[in-house]
């Protein structure tokens, strides 16, 4: 069953304190990954995280997930503090999670089922997802019949059909062609303009989360990653990821974020090869 949502005006999620920190191995120091981290998204509010590789961004997501529980710290979710994993979250990693021995919509309707829906209810709603994904016709291919592009459509829909307040995205497109990942970026807009759900996007591409968000915030290089900055995206709605990077505005915001990132990537990169 879905959890009951009481938003009560509070923001969708709030990371506040955060730190995480993990034991080394025998002998070994321990490693802090983040470090008093906050972070608040606004109901329907979508934010893209962005940073330099092993930074940490997956770390807070996960945290914001359920998954890790933080070393210092509080996570609230619509003002209430969270106690396990985030029953008011979808999770769409960057590969994807479906069950090769299932076609696309078993595998959509299975979280609906696990929930506890009845069967026709479930494959009625996945019938409707897939619809909405734009793969009306393909419920009955498996996986290894479906292009990269729709399978990670299906992913999406199998996200979506649990209708999460929350959609928490780690790197969801980036094993996408460039033309593919276009599209789903599109796809993603339109899927989260139709009811606003609070999205915290994250991305290694700067252009990506300047193009889907309405606010990008930055990390510091790890170990002990924190926000070191975060940008309000002013531009127009509804978007075209493609034509939306040729406005100046666009251009402006991209310098602007990437000077304060540039410093911090360079950190990340001379600490990779040391």
């Amino acid at each position: 069953m879905k959890a009951v949502l009481e938003r009560g005006g509070a923001a969708a999620l709030a990371l506040e304190g955060i730190t995480c920190s993990f034991a080394g191995a025998a002998g070994e120091p321990g490693y802090t990954a983040v470090r008093e981290a906050t972070l608040v998204v606004e109901d329907g509010e979508f934010v893209s995280i962005v940073g330099p590789t092993g930074c940490g961004k997956s770390t807070l997501l996960n945290v914001a997930a359920g998954l890790l529980a933080p070393s210092a710290g509080s996570v609230h979710v619509f003002g209430q503090p969270l106690a396990g994993l985030n029953r008011h979250a979808g999770y769409l990693f960057q590969a994807d999670a479906l069950m090769p021995w299932k076609c696309a919509l078993e595998n959509v309707v299975a979280g609906l089922v696990f929930r506890g829906a009845a069967r026709e209810q479930a494959l009625e709603t996945g019938r409707a997802w897939l619809r909405r994904v734009g793969l009306e016709g393909f419920g009955d291919r498996f996986g290894h019949q479906l292009s990269g592009g729709m399978r990670k459509r299906v992913a999406l829909a199998q996200t979506l059909a649990l209708d999460p307040a929350i959609l928490l995205m780690d790197e969801p497109f980036s094993a996408l062609d460039v033309q593919t990942r276009v599209l789903m970026e599109n796809e993603l807009l339109d899927l989260w303009s139709a009811d606003r759900k609070s999205v915290v996007f994250v991305t290694h591409d700067l252009e990506e989360a300047i193009s889907l968000s309405d606010r990008v915030v930055v990390l510091s290089a790890g170990p002990e990653t924190h926000p070191i900055g975060e940008y309000a995206i002013d531009l127009p709605r509804p978007r075209d990821v493609s034509e939306i990077r040729l406005l100046p505005r666009f251009i402006e915001l991209h310098g602007r974020i990437w000077r304060a990132m540039k410093s911090e990537v360079l950190k990340g990169y001379a600490r990779q090869r040391q």
